[in-house]
């Protein structure tokens, strides 16, 4: 064993500080002066090969291949005082203090909080099986988010978690570890100080996690991180608000990737279809016109692999890159049918080739395949894995000429046909039982058990680079089941093969918040579970009520009673189910510039109430109640059954602030729990003091066709808030030429309320009018102006309903409607709610 006990001489090397131990060298960066790094250098070699960091402050073998993502940055400035008992590093927000008898590293922010303290003895070791161990202090009322995507509650305090990806196929939404991702990051938030600090531990080796589940009475509470290969290289992130940690981690790992505008449509899918067969092709388009003819939105549709299952010496097996002419008779003829329909299409296609693939043989010419270990002679000296219809060879990703070859299979197999949209699937290679098999890792060579996450990420990465290498103006659109820390650049994905029970509603939303806080905004979970018997009415639609607040939305299923999970499978309940989806479209202005805000700064879509409300800690468990954005609070039902729905509303900041029913407008006070009743059709929401939600007033039907040209904006003007509302055409890549339209909506609360519109980019909208939904409980407005130009006042509903532009005060609702052709330029609203003394005039 190697046991770091005792520190020695600490040198500034000039980027970053050498510290010297009994056992190994550490090195600390400053990356910036909130991010810290400290790697404890086991393997002696320093290699910066990294497939996961946008941001550097040193050079990389793969620096070429992220150019589109990496930026390098200078090492902060931060001055070493070294010691005979310790050393200090003092930076402009962060102090490191080393420790060095016993040794032990220690970090405060600016206030002189302690962030993090190794603790002494277990801090950095490597034990008889050369797995690295790295122990934190922590405390009894510390909470630990993230760690990508895990099942159960969403506080892992006291947990234990294996993180080694795999095909978990019908897992249980409660106990099950791991699932598909290999992301490890979390946040640690105190109840006491109410302050975060994020770990990023960038290693891809399978590790596993303690959150103070272990206890021993030598040393402090503690945390530890422990993996199979590969340094200590912590990454550590100040607050001390959570969104500041997501803000930073996605710095350092990447934004979101910016979708077309269909991807957040509904999606839909079924293994059943592509596995007919025949005439696979038509019964799809039956689906889509199915969908029209119910009056249920769509805008995509998953292709499972049963298009390229096709005959081969050992039968009917699936070969990525073969088409099933019988089930689809006419590829080419198929997409544009699909396209007229404003469907986009993302066939399934995997890593692992058949022995008896057809294409087999070019490819092992072609060198694509990872080889054997040394103690295994393989097929042909290449490693041999359980695949979907016997043995398979696997692609390695890591090698610059694969790379080239397989975007080229793609373009010839499918993107040729009209094809624009790629999922990425079965790419955990945990099939692969021998570990040791061979990765190229561009040249230096490693071993499949310790690289298998970045293979999910180079698969999106070619999916997205060969779209647009093809046709340089389409928005590239991968989806993906696997992931390492950073897939959020390139894909939408979501949580696999998911069973069909009330549980995996429930616990399924802690899951895509987890994946959230790790700045994995575009995910989601197959809505009505994917393995499993059909699910019942009611679980169904509770499940699709929920789900059309997942930023992916898709009903998928394989069902084991021999049903397909389809919208209308329920007579007495597709209306339900086509309310919600519908409810989803009009909320799309709001989705689209969430997804835009997480691709600028990484913010999520859907958020846990704690990373809203983080001075509250009621909130600190809450893993069902969610935010949609800043100022929606979701609260489904997701217990069968349910009559009354208990919500907590969160205490805010601002003393002034309250929640509002979104259907009545009924007005609650922070800081209680209220009891709702609810129904089959109810979706509980509540709406935050400044909200700003822009939503569709016309009706869509498909986002890839359609456009919002009437805007209603629902908001709750009693404190000063604002909004970026964003457009674009929503399918091309114009918008990094400044072909986009922001437009900033604030909101100066007061008896005189101001809404300014300021607008950036040269996008031309297609908004031609406006309505503004205001909730103003305590009183009517004197008058209303636009640009200073007052607007007609209306006390009958039907003449302001006809009228072009005017407002009237709902008595109902307690709201001012204000409506008028859009001036499709920068304008203000005034509503004056000043006093008007009637009998006195």
């Amino acid at each position: 064993m190697k046991v770091c006990y005792t520190g020695g001489a600490v040198k500034d090397c000039g980027s970053y500080y050498s510290v010297a131990t009994n056992a190994v060298e550490l090195r600390i960066w400053f990356l910036t002066d909130d991010i810290l790094r400290i790697r404890a250098g086991f393997d002696g070699d320093w290699d910066e090969a990294s497939y996961s960091l946008t941001m550097t402050a040193w050079e990389s073998r793969t620096d070429e291949l992220m150019k589109d993502c990496r930026k390098r940055v200078q090492s902060a400035a931060a001055a070493l005082t070294d010691g005979d008992k310790q050393a200090v590093i003092q930076g402009a927000r962060l102090k490191v203090v080393i420790e060095k008898a016993p040794f032990r590293i220690m970090v405060y922010d600016k206030d002189g909080s302690l962030l993090h303290a190794d603790i002494p003895d277990l801090a950095y070791r490597e034990d008889s099986n050369h797995r690295r161990i790295h122990a934190s202090q922590i405390e009894a009322d510390d909470c630990f988010y993230g760690f990508g995507e895990k099942s159960g509650e969403i506080n892992k305090a006291e947990k234990y978690m294996n993180m080694a990806p795999g095909d978990a196929m019908g897992y249980n939404a409660k106990e099950t570890d791991s699932l598909y991702k290999h992301i490890p990051f979390y946040i640690r938030l105190n109840r006491g100080t109410k302050q975060a600090v994020g770990y990023f531990y960038h290693n891809t080796a399978e590790c596993d996690f303690n959150m103070g589940r272990e206890k021993r009475n030598y040393w402090h509470r503690y945390s530890s991180y422990r993996t199979d290969a590969g340094d200590i290289d912590l990454f550590l992130i100040a607050g001390p608000s959570i969104r500041e940690i997501i803000e930073r981690y996605t710095d350092l790992t990447g934004k979101s990737v910016m979708l077309p505008k269909a991807a957040l449509g509904y999606l839909g899918s079924s293994m059943y279809y592509p596995e007919l067969p025949e005439n696979s092709d038509d019964a799809v388009l039956d689906f889509i016109d199915t969908t029209r003819e119910e009056g249920i939105p769509a805008d995509g549709f998953q292709l499972s692999s049963g298009y390229c299952a096709v005959e081969t010496a050992e039968g009917i097996k699936r070969c990525t890159f073969t088409w099933n002419h019988k089930r689809f008779k006419d590829p080419a003829d198929w997409f544009a049918q699909m396209e007229k329909r404003g469907i986009v299409v993302s066939p399934n296609i995997k890593p692992g080739m058949l022995l008896v693939h057809p294409l087999l043989n070019e490819m092992k010419e072609k060198g694509m395949f990872l080889p054997a270990s040394d103690d295994n002679a393989g097929f042909d000296g290449l490693a041999v894995g359980t695949w979907w219809g016997g043995p398979g060879l696997f692609v390695d990703y890591t090698k610059e000429s694969t790379r080239l070859h397989w975007k080229q299979y793609i373009k010839d197999a499918l993107l040729k046909y009209g094809c624009r949209s790629i999922w990425n699937d079965n790419c955990e290679y945990d099939s692969l039982v021998d570990k040791d098999a061979k990765v190229y890792f561009e040249g230096k060579g490693s071993t499949i058990g310790t690289m298998k996450p970045i293979m999910s990420n180079l698969m999106c990465q070619l999916s997205n680079e060969a779209i647009e290498e093809y046709d340089p103006d389409c928005r590239p659109f991968s989806v993906c089941r696997s992931g390492h820390a950073g897939i959020q650049r390139y894909a939408q994905v979501w949580a696999g093969d998911n069973l069909t029970h009330w549980d995996t509603l429930k616990y399924n939303i802690a899951t895509i918040l987890g994946m959230a806080l790790c700045g994995v905004s575009n995910h989601g979970c197959d809505i009505g579970g994917f393995f499993g018997p059909a699910p019942e009415g009611e679980l169904f639609v509770r499940w699709v009520q929920n789900g059309i607040f997942q930023p992916r939305f898709s009903i998928h299923s394989t069902n084991t009673d021999n049903t397909v999970t389809e919208p209308w499978m329920y007579s007495d309940k597709k209306q339900y189910i086509k309310d919600a989806i519908d409810f989803r479209y009009k909320l799309s202005p709001t989705l689209y510039s969430l997804m835009e805000r997480a691709h600028e700064n990484g913010l999520p879509i859907w958020q846990p109430t704690f990373s809203v409300f983080q001075n509250d800690p009621a909130t600190y468990d809450e893993g069902v109640d969610f935010m949609f954005g800043d100022s929606l609070l979701v609260a489904n039902v997701v217990e069968k059954g349910q009559t009354v729905r208990p919500v907590y509303l969160p205490v805010t900041e601002n003393e002034n602030e309250r929640f509002y029913d979104f259907y009545t407008r009924e007005e609650y006070a922070p800081g209680q729990t209220i009891e709702v009743p609810v129904d089959i059709a109810s979706i509980p929401l509540f709406v935050r003091s400044g909200a700003i939600l822009p939503m569709s007033g016309n009706k869509l039907h498909n986002l890839m066709t359609e456009k919002t040209t009437a805007l209603d904006i629902l908001m709750a003007p009693d404190v000063d808030s604002e909004f970026t509302l964003y457009e674009d055409d929503g399918h091309t890549n114009d918008y990094r030429k400044g072909a986009y339209l922001k437009t900033k909506i604030a909101v100066k609360a007061g008896v005189k309320t101001v809404v300014t519109f300021t607008n950036e980019g040269s996008y031309e909208t297609a908004v031609e009018s406006m309505y503004l939904d205001m909730i103003h409980r305590e009183k009517s407005p004197f008058y209303v102006q636009v640009d200073g130009k007052e607007l007609p006042h209306f006390l009958h509903r039907r003449k302001f309903e006809e009228a072009e532009s005017g407002w009237y005060y709902s008595q109902r609702l307690k709201s001012v409607q204000i409506k008028y052709p859009n001036p499709k330029k920068d304008h203000e609203v005034l509503v004056s709610f000043e006093q008007f003394d009637l009998i006195g005039m």
